[in-house]
């Protein structure tokens, strides 16, 4: 009966691994079938130098340079909040922070990443926005720079937590011998702790920034949806995220070309996200310690 039973739980954790592994094959196999359509259609030298993103007007350009743009300054100015706070969390949490502060810092910053994210997009586009605007009055209402904020905050639970774990996974021996040696708690956290738990804090960095980029309604509400070839965040941008959401809700016709751009323009959006966790892979290779 025993071996029955252990032979029911293998064949449903195999099941359970088979549907991800089929539902990963289906996801590409779509957005192969009608990205290959659409470059039937579309030159790869237009669809990747063209500076101009206009699939719904005439005459119609399919540059996809504004797009992802437009996903690269949020994504940075995203990283440009996150990084800092979420491993200065990481650092005071599990190097400073005694029992009970650290039972309610954490469930706190935990609570941030349960937010819905549109709920994030309209605290960017009343509260954050009207801030901007204040201090730089040229501040468009839709804005790339409330967005990155308001991501950077939304993906700060993920630096926080992933950096938080890999520097507690440092033995403890280590820092008691930098203790011994005189070292000061700030010179064994940046000297000692950090760059030994560096492939784990690495990774969730890549990780974050993942996240960032495929994130849709907070950058859709913020940001709007103008594909603008910018550097400056104080105008407004549209992300590729944005533009498959826009198309989506719109009245495009099965089959069109326009129909067919969002598979383009999501095909793109799979690659950078699949290089992003690669990226992380390797990395965490790179660096990983292991203490016997």
């Amino acid at each position: 009966m025993k071996k029955l039973k252990e032979m029911v739980i293998e064949k449903i954790l195999l099941a359970s691994a088979l549907i991800s592994i089929l539902t990963m094959i289906g996801i590409i196999a779509v957005l192969s079938v009608e990205t290959i359509n659409f470059f039937r259609q579309v030159t790869f030298t237009e669809f990747f130098t063209d500076t101009r993103w206009a699939p719904l007007f005439e005459p119609q350009h399919f540059g996809i340079l504004p797009l992802i743009n437009g996903t690269l300054i949020i994504t940075v100015g995203a990283a440009i909040v996150a990084i800092p706070l979420g491993l200065l969390s990481a650092i005071y949490l599990s190097e400073y922070a005694d029992f009970r502060i650290r039972q309610v810092v954490k469930p706190v910053l935990e609570i941030l990443a349960g937010i819905p994210t549109v709920v994030y997009g309209y605290f960017a586009l009343t509260f954050i926005t009207p801030m901007l605007r204040r201090v730089y009055p040229e501040t468009n209402i839709f804005n790339a720079a409330s967005a990155s904020i308001v991501v950077g905050i939304l993906i700060l639970p993920m630096v926080a937590s992933l950096s938080e774990d890999a520097i507690r996974s440092v033995p403890r021996s280590i820092k008691e011998g930098a203790y011994a040696l005189g070292a000061t708690p700030f010179e064994v956290s940046t000297k000692i702790v950090v760059p030994a738990a560096l492939s784990g804090i690495l990774a969730s960095f890549m990780l974050a920034l993942s996240r960032a980029i495929g994130e849709t309604m907070a950058v859709t509400i913020a940001a709007g949806g103008m594909p603008n070839l910018t550097l400056n965040p104080l105008e407004s941008v549209q992300t590729m995220t944005a533009y498959i959401v826009q198309v989506s809700l719109g009245d495009t016709p099965y089959g069109t070309i326009e129909y067919q751009s969002i598979f383009a323009v999501g095909m793109v959006l799979f690659i950078m996200t699949l290089g992003m966790n690669i990226t992380s892979q390797i990395v965490r290779r790179r660096f990983r310690e292991v203490y016997q």
